[in-house]
Parts: structure tokens; sequence; C-alpha cells
């Protein structure tokens, strides 16, 4: 059994550097073409022993990428005449190159009238293969998607449809549909790219509902009324690093709010046809269905255009990442490009005052920090206000008051902070309102009052303040005495 094991884990191995080798006959292929037409056509001087030594190795690589593609197959989840076109596109690449390769460098002296097609034939094969190639990882039509006019016309490509994966604004939250309207577009743009049709990653579908109750090789990804027992729910929370998280390290990570909402659904009996109207609502789903009635779908979507997301810091310190995350906080970049990093407490209640130090080498970095439900206090507050990139806070049901918010009011990049069930007053409100960048609050369950929230409005009506679950169209079907076990997500593995 451990050889068969071992075996695998070499198949998977060279198996994923197909994405890495097959560059190179793209690259070689293309540039013996333009050789071989430049020499013929008589703009430029090459020997045909240059020409040769690169179609062999446009040969060479072109096996190799088989051969890794082949192991990565094996892995299973594609669609498989998508992939049977793939693969047989990959080695008619590598055959025709040979062909050319043993015309061209005079092993094989009869033929030569077929140098040229074989030539031809192998870089285009690398075109269709290519395209279905990223068909394959992206999904159906996705080198294509974007053609604009008139070459989608001339192409005979069917005109653009809506972005399906777009989160529009929720006019009427209570005659929603809860998976049609909330669910599906969550998992469009987080999980479909790889359970689709086309791509079916651990043998899982999520492209529709009927798929996604069949569930995957490992089985059902969740189990109805269970959210913290089910297996879509625990692998978002595992930290990053982790092999069994999802989505994988590297691809867009599913928002707090939007794995509020898929637990939320899961645990109400996740219905196929049920509105929001017909689930109770608990206090921590709240503040998640809110925000899509202002078409946000997530906090991360409102500060998508933040001035903060385009500043060039230093790369962190790597012992000062290493001690955050040794104190159990999660550590994920924002972005691959910059350095700019979100810092999460969910798996770390017992975080505190005592270890607030660990974020002051990453002062520049540090732009979304999550300290929700920690041991955190004014002490801490004081530290964070130091922090002088920070764009996103939350300090949700933590014991922090009036007199720390005095020390984050000035910090240029401030946005958004949750003050949900904390001590926080009017007062407090108030200091938190002179902020210029300040967009959005939380505080309802804090001691800030309705006249408290309306004077601050009067004065910033642009300042978005979410003083409960107050939308108007909202407050219409809730009921009173509707209550719901809250999940304790940040407990689960």
């Amino acid at each position: 059994m451990s050889t068969l094991l071992q075996a695998s884990d070499w198949t998977y191995f060279i198996g994923r550097f197909h994405p890495v080798l097959v560059h190179l006959p793209i690259g070689f292929l293309l540039i013996a073409a333009l050789l071989e037409i430049g020499k013929r056509i008589g703009k430029i001087s090459v020997s045909d022993s240059s020409i040769s030594f690169i179609l062999f190795w446009s040969a060479i690589g072109a096996t190799m990428a088989c051969i890794a593609g082949y192991l990565l197959s094996l892995g299973g989840g594609y669609d498989e005449e998508l992939l049977s076109d793939h693969q047989w596109q990959g080695i008619g690449v590598a055959v025709f190159a040979w062909i050319a390769w043993l015309l061209k460098s005079g092993k094989i002296l009869i033929g030569s009238a077929i140098y040229l097609p074989a030539l031809g034939l192998s870089t285009l094969l690398t075109f269709t293969a290519g395209h279905d190639g990223g068909s394959l990882t992206h999904g159906d039509g996705y080198l294509t998607q974007y053609t604009p006019e008139p070459f989608r016309s001339l192409a005979g490509i069917p005109p653009r449809t809506e972005d399906k994966t777009e989160i529009k604004p929720i006019t009427d939250i209570n005659q929603a549909i809860v998976y049609k309207d909330i669910v599906q577009p969550i998992l469009e743009m987080r999980c479909v790219q790889c359970h689709n049709a086309n791509k079916q990653k651990g043998g899982l579908r999520m492209d529709n509902m009927v798929m996604l109750l069949k569930g995957g090789e490992d089985g059902p990804v969740f189990v109805s009324g269970k959210a913290l027992e089910s297996a879509m729910i625990k692998r978002c929370l595992l930290p990053e690093s982790d092999d069994d998280h999802m989505p994988p390290k590297g691809k867009p990570q599913l928002s707090e709010s939007q794995i509020t909402l898929l637990s939320w659904w899961i645990e109400q009996g996740a219905s196929a046809d049920k509105k929001v109207s017909d689930l109770k609502i608990s206090e921590q789903v709240k503040p998640a269905l809110t925000s899509l009635t202002s078409g946000s779908g997530s906090e991360n979507a409102k500060s998508a255009d933040s001035p903060v997301l385009s500043l060039q810091v230093p790369t962190p310190n790597e012992k000062a990442l290493e001690a955050v995350k040794k104190a159990g906080l999660l550590v994920m970049p924002i972005s691959h490009d910059k350095n700019l990093l979100e810092v999460s407490a969910v798996n770390a209640s017992a975080f505190g005052d005592q270890q607030i130090n660990l974020f002051s080498p990453l002062s520049e970095q540090i732009i979304w920090l999550k300290l929700g439900g920690t041991k955190v206090t004014d002490t801490s507050v004081k530290e964070l206000g130091k922090l002088k990139n920070l764009n996103k806070l939350h300090l949700e049901y933590t014991d922090v008051t009036d007199a720390g918010l005095t020390l984050l009011k000035d910090l240029q990049y401030l946005e958004y902070i949750n003050l949900v069930g904390t001590k926080v007053t009017d007062a407090g409100l108030r200091t938190l309102a002179s902020s210029k960048s300040l967009k959005n609050i939380y505080i309802w369950k804090s001691a800030v009052t309705e006249n408290g929230v309306a004077e601050v409005q009067k004065l910033h009506p642009d300042l978005h303040i979410i003083n409960g679950f107050n939308e108007a169209k909202v407050a219409e079907f809730l009921k009173a005495g509707d209550t719901l076990k809250q999940a304790e997500i940040s407990k689960t593995k």
C-alpha cells in the first residue's frame, strides 16, 4: 500500500509540471516557424542546422509536456471529451515536431515535401491544444470569453451574456431565493472555476444544485442542518497553507461574510427554493444579508477600489510573520503583486493585549485585521493605531470602549470598522465619524443609541452606519422572538 501511495505522489509531482513544460514547445516551434518564414522570403540568413537544433528541442519539450500532461490527467476531475481532444492535440504537436526535425536535420532523406506541412501542423496544433488546455483549467470558453466585436461575430462566437459571477444588489432581500440569489453567486465566484462540467476536481461539481447535492469522491460536501459538520465549510476555515483548504492557496478566497451566508444556508436546511423570509435569521447573519442590499456581497468588495490597495510596501519580515502565525492567527496575502496582508484571529480567540506587539514589525503590510471575539482591549487599540495603512478592522465582541477609538480616528486609510457587541457609546461613534476616510461602521448590540446614530448621520450623510438589521425592507419580515443558535465557526478546525 505504501508503494502505491509513493507512486501516486510521484505521479502528481511530475504531472503538475505540465503547465511549465508546455511552454517549451510553444516558444521553440514559433521561433522555428518564424525563422523558416524569414529565411524563405529572404529577410534573414539562418542555417538549416540552427533551425534543426530549435526543432529538436521543440520535439523534446512537446514529448515531456505530453508525459507530464498524461500523469496530471490521472488525478481526474476533467471533462473526458475535452481532455481527449487536448491530449491528442498535444500528441500531434510532439509527433509532427519530431517529423519536422527528422526531415530538417537530414535524418530522413525522403519525403522532404512534407517538412513544411509537418512544421505548420505542429505549430497550428499548439494553438488549438492551448485553447482546450485553457478551457480544461479555467472553464469552457476561457480564452474567447472576452473577444471584442467585430472579431466575435467574424469568428462565429455568440454575443457575450452578462457575467454570471457578478453579485447584483438585492432590492428586496425578503423575497430573495436563498440558493439562487445568494448561495449560487458565491459558489460561481469562488468555487465553480475548479468544479464545473469541464473540470471536476475531486469528482465534484458545484455549478448547479443537483450536482452539489451529489457531492464528490469523498462524499457529500455538506450535511443539511449541520454547517459545522460540512466539509464545504470546514475546508474554507482551514489555514490557507493547509493542503485541504478551499479555495486553494493563491485563488481568491471566500470572505467572512460569504462563509457566514453559506453556513446559514446549510444550517437552515440547504433548500433550493426557500426565500430569506422563510428562514430564521441569526444575529451573526444579519450584517452579511444587509451587505447584499447595497450590492457589495462582501466587505472585501467594498474595499476593491480603496487607495490602500495601490500602495507599494516592503516585503514583510519573515520572523515577524512566523511569530504572528505561532500565535494562532491566519496571515493571508491580499494579492500576489503586493506585500499587503490580511491577518485574522478567527481561530485564536485567546489572542489579547499581551501579544498585540507582534503586529508592530508589520505596521506597513497589515491592512485588513480581524480581531473579533478576542481578548483585546483599549490597550491593544493604542498599538493598532500605529498600523498606518489599516483599512478594515474587526473588533466585534471585544472589550474596546470609546477611549480606545480616539486612537484610530487619524488612520488615513481606515474605511471599515466592526464594533458589534462592544461597549462603544454615542460619544465613540461621534469620534469615529470625524475620520475623513471611514465609510462603514457596524455598531449594533453596542451602547450606541438610535438618537446617536441619527445625529451623526445628519452630519455625515455619506457614512454607512449599520445599527442592527434595520434596512426598511429587511425589517418588515423579521419576526419577534426568532432565534437561532449561532454557528461557532471560529471553533471549527
